[in-house]
């Protein structure tokens, strides 16, 4: 299903005529630069697992998710924010160009999500409520509110409610929105899609605290990304130290594995896929 996606992504690429020397490969080198697609991945997932008919028409909705992610990289990593030289590997957009590139780059890739989710073939009560999912998550209320707080807070120790409340909202909305826009896809009605939704956001906390975990034990050639780079932030790692965030990680994966059980063996499977390729170690 990535190696589908990633083609898919390829052929979909934002680009526009103009006689700007760089415009189309910032809007294209940080999607191309790579990156574990875990959110398209999640959504294209369970809608192969409950409707694989409509996998296919999925694919638009997914790159949406995609960028609508990878904006938020490019933000984040802008000098008024993290200050990271590093992503996926490659220069960042604003290392790479300026400031003003990567700023125009993202707010280019965050308008284009709602371009592409109107360009999919289905309804259009379902393309509404995927624009009104994905809106709702990655917006006001969701990931752009978890980098406030996060942002505000740097140098300012958080208590554990907290430091999961700021992360529910700056990491696991968004992944729980794919999961929640496959379900809907699918034909699920609202009570399996809100189940899906509350999975999802726990399993949004725990690839959250699983990455604090890379920033704090791996070099930055495995990560892909400048690592020891959280001293002064509100991570888990910092809070609760090595083996406490592991263990927060892991009782996490078991209460998520746990809930799965209920939900179709399909959409089990590709949770489980994920999370063994994605949160473990």
């Amino acid at each position: 299903m990535n190696e589908k996606f990633s083609k898919f992504l390829k052929q979909n690429l934002p680009s526009v005529s103009s006689f700007h020397p760089h415009y189309n490969d910032a809007l294209s080198c940080m999607l191309l630069a790579g990156g574990k697609h875990f959110r398209a991945s999640l959504l294209l997932g369970v809608v192969d697992a409950l409707s694989a008919e409509l996998t296919d028409d999925a694919m638009r909705v997914a790159l949406a998710v995609e960028l609508m992610h990878t904006y938020s990289l490019i933000h984040d990593d802008l000098p008024a924010m993290d200050d990271s030289a590093l992503r996926r590997g490659e220069p960042t957009i604003h290392k790479r160009y300026d400031e003003v590139t990567a700023i125009l780059a993202g707010d280019a890739l965050n308008t284009h999500a709602f371009y592409e989710i109107s360009r999919s073939n289905f309804s259009a009560e379902i393309r509404i409520q995927c624009v009104e999912i994905l809106s709702q998550n990655a917006g006001v209320s969701g990931m752009v509110l978890g980098q406030a707080i996060d942002c505000f807070f740097e140098n300012k120790k958080l208590e554990l409610d907290e430091l999961k409340f700021l992360h529910i909202h700056k990491t696991a909305k968004l992944i729980a929105a794919s999961l929640k826009i496959g379900a809907l896809i699918a034909g699920c009605d609202s009570q399996k899609c809100d189940k899906i939704y509350e999975l999802g956001l726990k399993l949004g906390l725990a690839f959250q605290i699983h990455d604090d975990l890379l920033d704090a034990t791996a070099t930055s050639d495995e990560a892909g990304k400048p690592t020891k780079n959280d001293e002064s932030k509100n991570s888990f790692t910092n809070l609760l130290g090595i083996d406490g965030a592991r263990s927060e990680r892991d009782v996490l994966i078991k209460d998520i594995q746990n809930e799965c059980k209920g939900l179709n063996s399909g959409v089990l499977q590709v949770i489980n896929e994920l999370i063994n390729k994605h949160l473990k170690g």
